[in-house]
C-alpha cells in the first residue's frame, strides 16, 4: 500500500512540475540572452544554471553566509535520507535495514538540526502579511493602495516553507518515539507507519519547495 501510495504522489508531483515548468518557464532568450551561440546547447544551461544557484553570492553577509550553508547541508542530509529511506522500500518493498539503516540514523539528527536552524533564521523573511490578503482588504474596506505587491511564487514559496517545518515536527517525533520500549509493539510499528506517510508528503513539500526555489531565481535573473 504504501509503495503504491509513494510511487503514485511521486509520479503526479513530477508531472505536476513538468507541465507548470513547459507553460510558466522564463524564456531561454531572456535567462540567457538573445545574442547566445549554439542554441542546441540551452538545456546544457539550463544545467549550469542550476549548479550556479549552489554557489554563494558574494553579496550576502556573514549570516547570510552561514544560512546558505545550512541550507546546502538540508539539501544534501535530505536527498541522502530520501535515497537510504525510500529506495528499499519503493524498489524491493522491504524495510530499511543494514548500511541503508545506519546512513538514514547518521544523517537524520543533522538535517533535524538544520531544520531548526534554519525555521528560526527564516522565520521572520518567511511570516505572511496583509499583502498576500488583498481580497480581505476590499472586504474589510481598507486602503491597499500603499501595498507592496509580493513578488511572483513568493507566497506559494513560504507557504511551501511552513507546511515543511509543520510536518517536520510529527516526522521526527513519530521515529523518535518509536524506539521506546513502553509503546508497546504494535504502537511502535504505528508510529513507524506514521514516520514512513509523513516522511512521503514531507518529500513532496520539499520538492515543490525546491522547484519553486528554482522558478523565482530564474524569473529575478530575467
Amino acid at each position: 500500500m504504501f509503495r503504491t501510495v509513494s510511487i503514485t504522489c511521486l509520479i503526479i508531483t513530477f508531472v505536476g512540475i513538468i507541465i507548470h515548468w513547459i507553460i510558466f518557464r522564463p524564456k531561454v532568450g531572456e535567462l540567457f540572452g538573445t545574442d547566445r551561440r549554439m542554441r542546441i546547447l540551452d538545456p546544457l544551461r539550463y544545467l549550469v544554471f542550476l549548479f550556479t544557484l549552489l554557489f554563494i553570492p558574494q553579496k550576502l553577509t556573514l549570516a547570510g553566509v552561514f544560512r546558505k550553508l545550512v541550507f546546502l547541508l538540508a539539501l544534501l542530509c535530505f536527498v541522502v535520507l530520501f535515497v537510504t529511506g525510500f529506495y528499499s522500500k519503493l524498489v524491493y518493498g522491504t524495510t530499511i535495514s543494514g548500511y541503508w539503516l545506519m546512513l538514514h540514523a547518521t544523517f537524520a539528527p543533522v538535517f533535524a538540526i538544520c531544520l531548526a536552524i534554519l525555521a528560526v533564521m527564516w522565520a521572520h523573511n518567511c511570516r505572511f502579511n496583509k499583502k498576500y490578503w488583498p481580497w480581505l482588504q476590499r472586504i474589510l474596506q481598507q486602503d491597499i493602495t500603499d501595498n507592496i505587491i509580493p513578488q511572483k511564487y513568493e507566497f506559494s514559496q513560504k507557504l511551501s516553507f511552513w507546511v515543511i517545518i509543520g510536518l517536520a515536527v510529527p516526522l521526527i517525533l513519530s521515529i523518535i518515539l518509536s524506539m521506546f520500549r513502553f509503546f508497546g509493539t504494535y504502537w511502535q510499528e504505528l508510529l513507524a507507519d506514521i514516520h514512513r506517510y509523513i516522511a512521503i508528503v514531507f518529500t513532496l513539500a520539499v520538492i515543490v519547495y525546491t522547484y519553486l526555489f528554482i522558478l523565482a531565481s530564474a524569473k529575478e535573473r530575467v
